[in-house]
């Protein structure tokens, strides 16, 4: 291929002709070590909160709250499986599905719910998987037939989810809003610090939306008390036009919300603005450029699922290889024609089919703890992820709407050091000048007369 001068072209920039192509860059963003603690401490913090607000509402019955009690353990690290397989070909156990998930139609229906962990698994895919698991809370207060304790019970565990991601996804945009549009680090300090200081606006973005959704479901739902009696539904009816108006913006804001939200995180952690920009930007975005925003989810969807095959495999390799290497010790049968098949077998230990003491025990419990801490940290992929591909989307949109560079973002400036000048000069007896300084003698001092 020959340019305008003639000359020869030795490469083409495909990330400026199909700039979607930057996407590529969030996998290998999102599994860094600190991205994938960050998230897996913040999914635990989640699932547990839900947990307690389940168990505190134990005295119900509803099957949206019922939903809720469990061991957020077991819901996060169940997720991935023990042996690497693909979907649609196991290669663990025959209870477990595709996913590596053993089937909960076997539990008795008396179980505790602890020992069932019924808390809401995780999607299995990042992008759109983390963006309905975390939306649900808040979708479910929108379902017909919610009662005052569903919807009480759901907004709490929405606000506790919200709490906890304004600052942990604040903190996981900001390091990948600098690192897609800079390529540089953002270090501990600066991370902790912008997710602290911007907390209030992460926290606040999306609430802003959903109070006046709230309001004026409020306001509409004063009018339905008129429909309790014959006089005042014809006066409900004559109302009606007003009240489809109230639709129409509670229907424009819950849109503005469900696929503005992840935009939000994105613009405080790029531009270092408050909520009321974030609410801008997204609003723009979203119904400016809806059929870019829905090809760029798409795009993240795909890479998201694959991304998920290759770390959920990978978690359980290590899991599978080190339990078999740990078996040519702990199985007799493979190297003692005498032994006993199954001697202190790892799966065997693990699952509880061998008798053990006091002591054997905590010993496998010990082992299932680091086991699940692989799996914490796969999961956390899940969120990763899902933030890191929201603000790589986010860069692209604002590309598209507003022409903006993708590699502007906002640098907070780092603390600068105390200036430290000359120190403060005095004489000393002889009239020389020295350097003032409490803890050298003045004796030690220069003293011209001393040379010879």
């Amino acid at each position: 291929m020959l340019d305008d001068n003639g000359g020869t072209l030795r490469a083409v920039a495909w990330s400026e002709i199909f700039p979607w192509l930057k996407l590529l860059r969030c996998f290998r963003l999102a599994i860094r070590f600190r991205l994938l603690l960050l998230s897996a401490v913040a999914v635990l913090l989640t699932f547990s909160g839900w947990a307690v607000l389940g168990f505190v509402f134990s005295g119900s019955e509803d099957p949206f709250i019922v939903a809720y009690r469990g061991c957020p353990w077991l819901a996060v690290t169940r997720l991935v499986p023990d042996r690497p397989g693909i979907p649609g070909v196991s290669f663990g156990p025959a209870t477990q599905g595709p996913i590596g998930l053993e089937e909960d139609t076997e539990a008795a229906p008396d179980e505790p719910p602890l020992k069932r962990s019924q808390v809401p698994p995780l999607g299995t895919e990042p992008f759109l998987g983390t963006w309905e698991q975390l939306s649900r809370p808040f979708c479910g207060m929108f379902t017909s037939g919610v009662t005052v304790t569903r919807l009480v019970f759901l907004l709490l565990c929405g606000l506790w989810a919200l709490a906890i991601w304004a600052f942990f996804g604040g903190a996981i945009t900001r390091v990948a809003a600098v690192e897609l549009a800079r390529e540089e680090r953002v270090g501990w300090g600066a991370m902790i610090r912008h997710a602290r200081s911007k907390w209030p606006s992460y926290f606040a973005a999306p609430l802003l939306l959903l109070v006046g959704v709230l309001a004026s479901a409020f306001a509409m739902g004063l009018v339905g008390i008129l429909l309790w009696w014959d006089v005042g539904l014809l006066i409900a009816a004559l109302l009606w036009p007003l009240m489809l108006v109230g639709g129409l913006m509670m229907t424009y804001l819950l849109v503005w919300l469900a696929f503005g939200w992840p935009l939000m995180w994105a613009t405080i952690g790029a531009e270092g603005e408050d909520a009321y920009d974030a609410l801008s930007r997204s609003n723009h975005f979203v119904f400016q450029r809806p059929l870019h925003y829905l090809f760029y989810a798409l795009v993240a969807v795909l890479l998201g699922w694959l991304g998920w095959l290759v770390v959920s495999n990978f978690a359980a390799g290590i899991i599978a290889s080190t339990n078999w290497a740990a078996d040519w010790g702990a199985d007799t049968s493979r190297w003692l024609a005498g032994g006993t098949r199954g001697t202190r077998q790892i799966e065997r230990l693990v699952s509880g089919d061998q008798e053990l003491g006091a002591v054997g025990g905590f010993g496998v419990g010990v082992i299932l703890f680091w086991s699940a801490c692989v799996k914490l940290l796969a999961a956390g992929f899940l969120y990763s992820y899902f933030w890191t591909a929201s603000t790589c989307i986010y860069f692209l949109l604002r590309y598209d709407v507003q022409g903006t560079e993708m590699d502007e973002v906002f640098l907070e400036e780092e603390p600068d050091e105390p200036l430290r000048g000359l120190p403060p000069l005095e004489t000393d007896d002889a009239g020389a000048p020295v350097v003032a300084d409490d803890t050298v003698p003045p004796t030690q001092g220069f003293d011209p007369s001393s040379e010879p």
